[in-house]
């Protein structure tokens, strides 16, 4: 199996790509020459772990049939000083908001996308710190 992205560029420092069908548009800071007319890159690879690790959640519990009020997953990610600047750690907090809702299932949900099906974090622990931590909200 294999996926191809093709990332265009536009002027300047801005870049333009299409993924599944939706068009983005990333480009740098005026700082370092770009126009702010999309996101940074880096951004997206904690879009990508939280996208990925929040679907797993969300179908794993409702196969448990564990309905939630409303959820979401924050992360945050630590960047080195020095150049090339990268991640060396991201923290993923799994918020969780409803009424009785069981820690046992929710802690299991998360620990089965950790360690069995989101291939995001797969790859990330392999090139940094991933923790994690669950929040519940009545």
């Amino acid at each position: 199996m294999k996926e191809t992205i093709n990332v265009n560029w536009i002027d300047n420092m801005s870049f333009e790509t299409e993924v599944n069908g939706h068009k983005i548009i990333l480009d740098a800071d005026s700082v370092v020459g770009g126009e702010d007319k999309g996101p940074r890159p880096k951004p997206f690879m904690m879009v990508s772990l939280a996208g990925c690790t929040g679907m797993d959640v969300i179908s794993i519990l409702k196969k448990m049939h564990v309905e939630v009020d409303k959820f979401n997953v924050k992360i945050d990610g630590d960047l080195t000083e020095e150049h090339p600047k990268h991640f060396y750690k991201m923290h993923i907090t799994f918020e969780f908001w409803g009424k009785n809702l069981p820690i046992e299932k929710l802690e299991k949900a998360v620990k089965l996308s950790e360690d069995r099906y989101c291939g995001v974090s797969e790859v990330y622990k392999k090139a940094m710190e991933l923790t994690s931590e669950i929040v519940v909200h009545e």
